[in-house]
């Protein structure tokens, strides 16, 4: 597999690169998007940027970045954000009050992977609903709704997530999505939108995300994910909702000062990135066909719809976290999510060849374990 970086109209070679932006020679590393490097035209991007404090919001690039967020989503204002984590908490934190609760799908990642910080931190309660394939719909959601008694916690907010990660990158509907906000909005409801990896969905769907966003309430959406940007996150509203953003962003530690040097990279991690991820998306399709093929693994190729494939290895008689220590030695890695739930994610930095050579090694590796259980 080549791991050669794009310079221009030129291919460089990795070991001219500084030592951080390699891959181990040989792996295929599936765990998730946010193990990208920066390519070189970042880099370059980065180390010239034209930066001053963001606390004062004087860094220029953090403001051109945010400018043309906002202007992609079709919003107000956006403000740029270390991580996701802390976006969607900021959104939870100015949408609801303390003793509030948040609706939610129950693999959602605000509910499963963000430390509890909703309640920790925002003080409010997820209730969690369940939708097929991780996507509810607004008879699903209104079931949770809270009805208004005084002695009952009462309902706030709505979490959506598309694609939905831990649903293997499935990709919610725009008309469901719409319909969803339409009747939360008539009963004084705010839409709050996980749109880590919204791009994704948005190549999915062959929409453009101003049109997919345009009745939540906020979005957040990653840099650092399949757009390929070292660090950073966005997040999108009506200038009202930034302005509060902006006072919880510095409240819970992510004021920065010269960030013009990270959003740099994400200055064109959002320009340019886009337009490729349907290479990701063709790389998981082959990967979820090629897997099904492998006696022991279960997956449904045509669920597929992103750059995120999970299986099931319960025949393998192997776990999840057996299967991926088996794969490790051999330059192949992937990530458990349950007790027998494995996920791979294709990216910017694993190409066919990388996606061919994993399918022959975890072919193998589920070979041989059957023998050695036989």
């Amino acid at each position: 597999m080549s791991y050669t970086v794009a310079k221009g109209n030129q291919r460089v070679d990795p070991d001219q690169l500084p030592e951080v932006s390699k891959i181990p020679a040989g792996v295929v590393d599936l765990r998730s998007d946010t193990v990208t490097r920066p390519t070189a035209e970042m880099r370059r991007a980065m180390a010239e940027a034209e930066v001053g404090d963001d606390v004062y919001g004087e860094d220029p690039t953090v403001n051109r970045l945010e400018r043309r967020a906002a202007e992609i989503f079709g919003k107000d204002a956006a403000l740029f954000v270390p991580t996701g984590c802390m976006g969607n908490l900021i959104a939870i934190k100015v949408w609801t009050h303390h003793g509030n609760e948040v609706i939610c799908e129950e693999r959602s990642h605000v509910n499963l992977y963000e430390l509890a910080s909703m309640s920790a931190i925002a003080g409010c309660m997820p209730r969690a609903v369940r939708g097929e394939d991780g996507i509810p719909t607004w008879r699903q959601v209104e079931a949770g709704i809270r009805p208004k008694i005084y002695y009952d916690s009462q309902t706030a907010l709505i979490c959506l997530e598309n694609t939905v990660n831990m649903w293997g990158g499935t990709v919610y509907p725009t008309a469901q999505v719409e319909e969803i906000c339409d009747h939360a909005h008539a009963m004084d409801l705010k839409v709050h939108l996980d749109g880590a990896r919204i791009f994704n969905a948005a190549t999915a769907l062959g929409e453009n995300v101003a049109q997919m966003t345009r009745k939540v309430d906020s979005v957040m959406f990653c840099l650092s994910k399949g757009l390929g940007a070292p660090v950073g996150s966005m997040v999108a509203g009506r200038k009202a909702f930034i302005e509060r953003a902006r006072i919880y962003r510095k409240m819970f530690g992510g004021g920065m000062r010269q960030a013009g040097v990270i959003a740099a990279a994400g200055l064109i991690a959002l320009e340019k990135s886009p337009g490729r991820l349907h290479i990701d998306h063709e790389n998981a399709k082959r990967l979820a066909e090629g897997i099904a093929e492998i006696p022991g693994l279960t997956i449904d190729p045509k669920k597929v719809r992103s750059n995120i494939v999970i299986f099931d290895c319960t025949k393998t008689g192997k776990t999840a976290v057996e299967i991926c220590d088996a794969l490790h030695p051999h330059g192949v890695w992937a990530q458990d999510t349950a007790l027998y739930s494995v996920r791979v994610v294709t990216h910017c930095d694993v190409d066919r060849a990388g996606v061919e050579r994993a399918l022959v090694v975890l072919k193998d590796v589920v070979a041989k374990s059957q023998r050695k259980g036989a």
